[in-house]
């Protein structure tokens, strides 16, 4: 056994004497910050023994550390591909978008949307009919971030993209 094991061991032995109130207080000046709320007895004895650890063997490698910020990454996909919030709009909000020369202009209704003078059930079918292809109505609209256009308000409060 070499000298680091032994210190491990005896540090292991150190802790598991501690009271919860004093293994928190050794998180906070290994890891010079507060331990996670809730945190349990043996999970607060595996991150301080961790640290212990990390003094004399090293820390992770530099490999790694690489494939878990890849990893990381990864979240911040799966994150983006969650469903949008729906869209809320008050009736008597008006859009207007244009397409292809043509300025396109749709009143909510607490219902459905009015297009041309007819009602439609959503956005979605009217986007369709002035389109002629299957688009997302509120993308078409500009009502999701990934339509480049904004809804901005008009002078009488109502929205217009």
């Amino acid at each position: 056994m070499n000298k680091a094991s032994i210190d491990v061991a005896a540090e292991l032995a150190r802790l598991s004497a501690l009271t919860i109130f004093e293994l928190r207080g050794e998180w906070r000046r290994l890891h010079r910050a507060s331990p996670p709320m809730r945190l349990s007895r043996d999970l607060l004895m595996r991150g301080i023994t961790y640290k212990f650890q990390e003094r004399p063997l090293g820390g992770l490698s530099r490999s790694n550390i690489r494939q878990l910020q890849r990893l990381n990454i990864g979240d911040s996909l799966a994150e983006a591909r969650k469903a949008a919030p729906p869209i809320s709009l008050k009736p008597g909000t008006r859009l207007v978008r244009e397409w292809r020369g043509v300025t396109h202009s749709v009143l909510i209704h607490a219902d459905g949307v009015e297009w041309n003078g007819k009602r439609y059930s959503s956005l979605t079918i009217v986007a369709r009919e002035i389109t002629g292809a299957h688009w997302s109505g509120p993308r078409f609209f500009g009502l999701r971030k990934s339509a480049a256009r904004s809804v901005e308000r008009t002078e009488d409060g109502n929205a217009q993209a």
